[in-house]
């Protein structure tokens, strides 16, 4: 068709697309550098002389070349450590922990020593260890306890469990404390010390006991014992450096020299009044860093364990049914006499028929009550035989008492106590709770109750056919779910019906009703 006769319309569409100019041209993206690779060895790889060689000797050395430079075009990755923080001790040198070398310890089978060394770290079998962990025990002592850090409190009481003179005699809670309140002080050579006051432990160089008759480090009675020094039986680090002390240092007698780790002193604080009380000195032989635990601390520790006991007492029986309204001096005579006491579960703490012989208040746990019966077993289709039986009939749980009527008046228990689980008991013997005034003990026996004295034979009797009942009922149960299932080929507990169920399902419970 020729182009005139088209209309104009479409004429000057066609000449205006004609002249449409071509879009621009749009430019490759840039390429990212890898971060992993070193592009300048990279560029020295590819310009290896000999590798578009036709000779093959030169081309096998490029080829070598090559294969041995590839490595280096990767950047490695550095690794960052963590970040160690400042040690108040002297810290030893590379070089010192390189020039040791362990004798006669063969650790060619021990993982650990070949970790630590592959990590630059010191082994377990090293002295310069130790040392340096003496060093800091003795900064840190020569710090005022209230200025000490909870790391550095924790530090001394590890140390301080290492010897045998203080864990020997003392509970591991008072070590706690006192080890808080702990200070080092520093003797010339040719100073008198005197161990009266306190417990000392000789930590750095060596002293001569003074006088041969000591005493123990806490005193009990009046006799006088002769002091014998313990050395320096264990630390913290490993066996082979404890055999290693324990053969360079030995128990001397009281002629001989105390060497490092050694104790002298008391922790009993001794008064005017005390003819007996002595100087336990010892004369220093070169200068000296002993440490020290003062003897008052540890009487005023004593002293504020005593009124806790005492608040704890006086809180336990305040909350026992039988004591509310009791007045407070006549609690205060029953906390002086009570006693600390704990049952392992199952324990029998007294047989229905015979009379218990101290007066309990449950701290914590719960005891079982238990009233005898007896009751009648099948042994034949036509035959049974009468035996005891004991049925439980309830609990004594936390804050009650029992046996103040028992004890008092000496009337037989009516009923088993079995601790259910390990029970902590304040108790007071019937020794000393006959040596009350009379007004104390009448008021005990007005406001007491004898225990569990309102059960019945009756009520022993219809509790114990009723757990029969329940007994027979459940095993009716059971033996008629046994029955059905097995006469739908279900066996429990073979094949694909082997499931760990404690109970039948709720939809099992839901589908079967037994009549």
């Amino acid at each position: 068709m020729p182009l005139s006769s088209l209309p104009a319309a479409i004429l000057s569409h066609m000449i205006a697309v004609n002249n449409v100019p071509p879009p621009p041209l749009r430019s490759l993206p840039r390429l990212k550098m890898s971060k992993y690779i070193d592009y300048g060895q990279l560029n020295a790889l590819c310009h290896i002389r000999g590798l578009q060689s036709r000779s093959s000797c030169t081309l096998l050395s490029a080829h070598t070349m090559f294969i041995k430079q590839y490595p280096k075009i990767f950047l490695q990755k550095k690794h960052r450590l963590p970040k160690l923080f400042k040690q108040e001790g002297k810290r030893k040198s590379a070089e010192d922990i390189v020039e040791y070398e362990p004798q006669q310890c063969d650790d060619s089978h021990n993982i650990a020593i070949h970790v630590k060394k592959a990590r630059g770290g010191l082994t377990l079998y090293e002295p310069k260890n130790f040392e340096e962990k003496l060093v800091e025990f003795l900064d840190i002592l020569k710090k005022l306890p209230v200025y000490r850090t909870l790391h550095e409190h924790k530090t001394v009481w590890k140390m301080l469990k290492t010897i045998p003179d203080l864990t020997c005699q003392l509970p591991e809670e008072h070590l706690k404390t006192l080890s808080k309140s702990v200070i080092s002080e520093t003797w010339v050579k040719g100073s008198t010390v005197v161990g009266n006051d306190g417990f000392y432990i000789i930590l750095k160089g060596s002293a001569r006991p003074q006088t041969k008759v000591y005493r123990n480090l806490i005193e009990e009675n009046e006799s006088t014992a002769s002091f014998i020094p313990q050395s320096f039986q264990e630390f913290v680090f490993s066996e082979d450096f404890k055999s290693f002390i324990l053969a360079e240092m030995h128990t001397p007698s009281c002629d001989e020299t105390l060497q490092q780790w050694s104790t002298f002193g008391t922790l009993e604080v001794a008064t005017q009044t005390d003819s007996e009380a002595k100087e336990y000195s010892v004369i220093t032989e070169e200068d000296c860093e002993i440490l020290k635990i003062p003897a008052k601390d540890y009487t005023r520790l004593k002293s504020e364990k005593i009124k806790l006991e005492h608040k704890e007492k006086v809180k336990l029986i305040r909350k026992c049914p039988y004591y509310e309204e009791w007045p407070t001096l006549s609690i205060y005579e029953l906390v002086a006499l009570i006693k600390w006491k704990k049952f392992p579960p199952g324990h029998v703490i007294v047989e229905s028929g015979k009379i218990i012989s101290f007066v309990a208040y449950i701290n914590s746990g719960y005891c079982d009550i238990y009233r005898s019966i007896v009751g009648l077993m099948k042994l034949q289709p036509k035959k049974v035989k009468k035996i005891q039986k004991l049925v439980c009939m309830g609990k004594l749980n936390e804050k009650e008492s029992f046996g103040e009527i028992s004890v008092l008046l000496q009337v037989p228990f009516t009923c088993t106590i079995v601790t259910g689980k390990e029970v902590e008991m304040a108790i007071i013997e019937d020794k000393d709770l006959f040596e009350l005034d009379p007004v104390t003990k009448q008021l005990m026996l007005h406001t007491a109750k004898p225990t569990f004295g309102h059960l019945t034979d009756e009520d022993v009797i219809n509790e114990y056919l009723q757990r029969e009942q329940k007994k027979e009922w459940k095993n009716f149960k059971d033996k008629t779910m046994k029955n059905s299932l097995y006469y739908n080929g279900i066996i429990p507990g073979f094949g694909k019906w082997d499931h760990c169920w404690t109970s039948i399902p709720r939809n099992l419970k839901d589908t079967l009703v037994i009549y």
